[in-house]
């Protein structure tokens, strides 16, 4: 038998496995993938060209090891420099620093607004808008229909969303 077909498809399927690693750290669009898949494909008909034994355990492999590095690699995509770019753009840990400070203060501010009064701007069915001092919220009635003009209480704030009850 040829020696250098079992070589050939050995060496093959783990180049495919090396372009499938190489997909995660260098944005292809799936053309690396794609590559990847072909040389596997080509190694798997080199091992079955050399011997059906060889060749059915060349194709388990990649139907099984293929699957399973592809989704390692998938996890550890958004760690990668890569990763962050894609997910979080052109961000600088401070950029990112700065957005999460901004909005702790916004969920302060928010939880500030416990237990103020206002007034029912619009009918809320549940939901309308209600004027707190100066400032025009959109909040959702706790018990139901609200009339406007009505004086509420803020009784919860948790993030976009103001609940109110009829004071």
């Amino acid at each position: 038998m040829n020696e250098a077909l079992l070589i050939w498809g050995i060496v093959l399927i783990a180049i495919a496995a090396f372009l499938l690693v190489l997909e995660v750290f260098i944005p292809s669009a799936g053309i690396i993938a794609v590559t990847s898949a072909v040389v596997a494909i080509a190694g798997i008909v080199c091992l079955f060209r050399y011997d059906t034994t060889w060749g059915l355990i060349g194709a388990l492999a990649v139907m099984v090891i293929g699957p399973i590095l592809g989704g390692f690699m998938l996890k550890i995509w958004p760690s990668t420099p890569m990763g962050r770019r894609l997910i979080y753009g052109d961000q600088t840990e401070a950029d990112r620093e700065h957005l999460a400070e901004a909005e702790r203060a916004a969920q302060a501010e928010r939880l500030a607004l416990i237990g103020l009064e206002g007034t029912a701007m619009t009918d809320l069915r549940p939901i309308g808008m209600a004027q707190i001092g100066t400032n025009r919220y959109e909040v959702l009635a706790e018990g139901g229909w609200i009339k406007a003009g009505t004086p509420l209480r803020i009784t919860h704030a948790d993030g976009s969303q103001i609940k109110v009850r009829q004071t």
